[in-house]
């Protein structure tokens, strides 16, 4: 009995030694741990309701839409989105939206603007994709052609071929670029679907140019 007390009381006089040296950096260790914890449950319950603001001011975006409502609503709307939360995918898709209901309002800067901002602030490519071939529209229709074709010599998704590859050529045979322009509705023929309806289009686009060769 004596000697497994002594064993026991030695076990405990190491206890208290090793709590000694180490007790303060574990009792540290213990309140980091714990705080992070707690800091990880309030960052993810942050971003979470900011998540369901984006999605409920999203959703009264497309309402605004729907209702057909004046632009300076669906550009307030929208600003909402891409001010409050620049990094929701919520945000990219507003200003798309606003950028459309502004060209149908024949609001070029704001189209312009809020496309910009799409191609600038998109985490998602197809999004990106999206705002420059709709950005570089704009710009073929103010007779901008230049910057049209830089914005569609940039790289995008293979799926975008065919539509990059319609409105170079559109803003080619704008410039007066034909031989060019030819070049490029062909890319894009042989990039559309070939039961697309969209493909009919190129293909007369491409045909007057080679009436007007011969």
């Amino acid at each position: 009995m004596s000697a497994y007390n002594f064993e026991e009381q030695e076990k405990i006089e190491g206890l208290k030694s090793w709590w000694a040296a180490n007790g303060t950096t574990m009792l540290f260790a213990i309140a980091v741990f714990a705080a992070t914890v707690a800091g990880n449950r309030l960052w993810n319950h942050y971003k979470a309701e900011q998540a369901q603001q984006a999605a409920d001011l999203y959703a009264v975006l497309q309402q605004q839409v729907e209702k057909g409502s004046e632009l300076v609503k669906i550009t307030d709307a929208a600003h909402l989105l891409t001010e409050g939360f620049p990094g929701s995918g919520y945000a990219s898709r507003a200003a798309l939206i606003a950028a459309r209901a502004a060209g149908q309002a024949g609001n070029d800067q704001v189209a312009r603007d809020m496309l910009q901002w799409a191609l600038d602030h998109a985490e998602e490519p197809e999004i990106k994709d999206m705002a420059r071939l709709r950005l570089a529209s704009v710009l073929v229709d103010e007779s901008k052609y230049d910057q049209a074709l830089k914005l569609l010599d940039a790289q995008h998704a293979a799926s975008f071929t065919g539509l990059y590859a319609d409105l170079r050529g559109d803003a080619l045979a704008a410039a007066g670029k034909t031989d060019e322009a030819r070049a490029a509705y062909q890319k894009a023929l042989d990039s559309l679907n070939a039961q697309g309806a969209y493909r009919n289009v190129v293909q007369m686009k491409l045909d007057v140019l080679r009436e007007q060769r011969q």
